[in-house]
């Protein structure tokens, strides 16, 4: 089955719809750094870069696009179950990294849990590599 999916720039003004759809697609991943707005900072420190994906006035998918001034990042990278396999996540990808580029930014990273088996092959497809020389660790900084 063909659908038309829209590709467009996020506003905050998405921002309900994306959050319920990030409680079925990525709710593991929330934090308070996904409150509303958190999010209106990341778009507007990244403008056109995030993406959704809408189809016949539903946002089905996402993509949170961005870069520190040195390296690009992708977080939230998500497709509701039902709209898989047309496309869609490489489509938003493609959009965003190309903006993230058009910035001057030449490289990008994706963190990606160790047991989600789809996402990697989903990045892995898209040629993307998987790097086993460094490690994440994180902080949850005082102010």
């Amino acid at each position: 089955m063909k659908i038309n999916v829209e590709i467009r720039p996020m506003t905050i003004q998405d921002y309900d719809e994306i959050f319920a759809m990030w409680q079925i697609t990525s709710k593991r991943a929330l934090s308070n750094a996904d409150s509303r707005e958190r999010i209106a900072f990341y778009l507007d420190r990244n403008p056109n870069m995030s993406q959704v994906a809408v189809v016949d006035g539903k946002i089905v998918g996402t993509v949170l696009c961005g870069h520190d001034g040195r390296r690009g990042f992708i977080h939230h990278m998500a497709v509701l179950p039902e709209y898989r396999r047309h496309q869609i996540g490489m489509k938003m990808a493609k959009k965003g990294l190309s903006a993230i580029a058009e910035a001057g930014i030449d490289k990008t990273h994706i963190f990606c849990y160790t047991d989600n088996s789809l996402g990697q092959s989903f990045w892995k497809a898209m040629g993307w590599t998987k790097r086993d020389d460094v490690y994440v660790f994180s902080c949850q900084c005082d102010k």
